[in-house]
C-alpha cells in the first residue's frame, strides 16, 4: 500500500456533502450518498468542467471515512504519472472514487487495468463512484465493456447552476471562511466571473487571502481592487 496511500489523501479542506449546493442537482447529490450509504454500488457523474464533481467525490470518501469504510480517492491527475499497476489490490477499498474518467480514454493499458479494478471490486462488493466530462458512451473508451459496465449503475448529469445558486454558493462558503459577503457583493460577482462553481471557489481564496492581508471587508469597492475589475 506504500505507493497507494498517497492517493488516499488528496482530499481537499472543507469539500464535503453538507456544504455542497445542489441547485438543480439535487437528484445527483441523492445519487451519490446513495452509493455510500445506500443499496447502490456505483454510480457515474458528468457534466462540464469546474461544475462540482470532485467536491462530490471527495465529500463522498469523507462521508464513507466518518461510517466506518475504506474509502479512497482516486484523481486521473493524480494516476495518470504512475503505472497501471497502481491499481493492483485496489479493490480492497470499501468505496473508490474516480475523478476524470475520460482522462484515461484511449489509454489501452490503463482502460484495461480500470476494467480489471471493476470486476474485482464489484466481486468483493465493493462500491464506485466515477466522474467525467461525458457520459459512459461518449467518454471516448476504446473497450466497450468497460463503458458497459461504467453504466451498468445510475448515470447523472450535473446541470450549471444558475445565477441565484452561484450567488448563495459565494456567500455560504464565504461564511465558512469568517467572510461576510453581502448579495449586492454576491451578485456583482458571479456576474462577472466563469460561471461555475470551481471558478467562484478559486475567486473566493483569492478575495479571502487578500482580504485577511489588508484587514479589508469584502465590499464591491474591496472586489474591483482585488481582482481588477
Amino acid at each position: 500500500m506504500s505507493a497507494q496511500l498517497p492517493l488516499a489523501l488528496q482530499l481537499r479542506e472543507g469539500n464535503d456533502l453538507s456544504n455542497f449546493l445542489p441547485g438543480p442537482n439535487g437528484a445527483v447529490l441523492a445519487g451519490v450518498r446513495e452509493v455510500v450509504l445506500g443499496d447502490d454500488r456505483q454510480a457515474f457523474v458528468w457534466g462540464g468542467a469546474q461544475q462540482g464533481k470532485s467536491h462530490l467525490l471527495e465529500g463522498a470518501v469523507r462521508l464513507a471515512q466518518q461510517q466506518g469504510m475504506d474509502a479512497c480517492l482516486l484523481p486521473a491527475s493524480e494516476l495518470l504519472p504512475l503505472v497501471p499497476a497502481v491499481l493492483e489490490s485496489m479493490e480492497q477499498f470499501d468505496l473508490l472514487a474516480l475523478d476524470d474518467c475520460q482522462r484515461f480514454a484511449g489509454d489501452a493499458a490503463w482502460e484495461e487495468a480500470l476494467f480489471h479494478l471493476y470486476n474485482r471490486l464489484m466481486a468483493r462488493g465493493g462500491r464506485l463512484l466515477v466522474t467525467a466530462d461525458a457520459s459512459p458512451t461518449a467518454a471516448g473508451l476504446l473497450l466497450p465493456d468497460l463503458a458497459t459496465r461504467l453504466a451498468a449503475g445510475p448515470v447523472y448529469r450535473m446541470s450549471p447552476l444558475v445565477d441565484e445558486d452561484l450567488q448563495a454558493l459565494l456567500q455560504v462558503r464565504g461564511r465558512a471562511r469568517g467572510l461576510r459577503i453581502e448579495q449586492d457583493v454576491a451578485h456583482y460577482i458571479a456576474m462577472r466571473s466563469e460561471r461555475s462553481p470551481g471558478a467562484l471557489m478559486a475567486l473566493l481564496d483569492r478575495l479571502d487571502r487578500m482580504a485577511l492581508a489588508q484587514q479589508r471587508s469584502v465590499t464591491i469597492p474591496f472586489v474591483k481592487d482585488a481582482l481588477g475589475w
